[in-house]
């Protein structure tokens, strides 16, 4: 049980990690430092987004629109938080404790 809880914890770790690095990357896209066609930039563009789309997507459509502003990461940083604490909170069943 051990393992499984590490490797939820290391699976919600990635998903954070991965999630900062398009966070800094759109805004470097945004403010030009980065720019889409450089071939590279935009390989790993659209490699980040389409691995978190699917945790975007859903949570986009249960929002309103807010125009240019986008809150799903906000709110899949919230669930992750939310995710780790309960598994740390419940780390005494994983280690036997309960």
């Amino acid at each position: 049980m051990v393992t499984l809880f590490q490797a939820l914890m290391l699976i919600l770790d990635v998903i954070w990690f991965v999630m900062i690095a398009h966070i800094i990357m759109s805004w470097l896209i945004n403010f030009q430092v980065l720019n889409l066609r450089q071939p590279i930039v935009a390989q790993i563009w659209y490699g980040l987004s389409n691995l978190l789309e699917p945790l975007y997507a859903p949570i986009r459509r249960i929002l309103p629109n807010t125009g240019g502003l986008d809150l799903a990461p906000l709110v899949v940083f919230i669930i992750i938080i939310i995710l780790q604490q309960a598994l740390r909170n419940n780390a005494g069943f994983f280690y036997g404790f309960a």
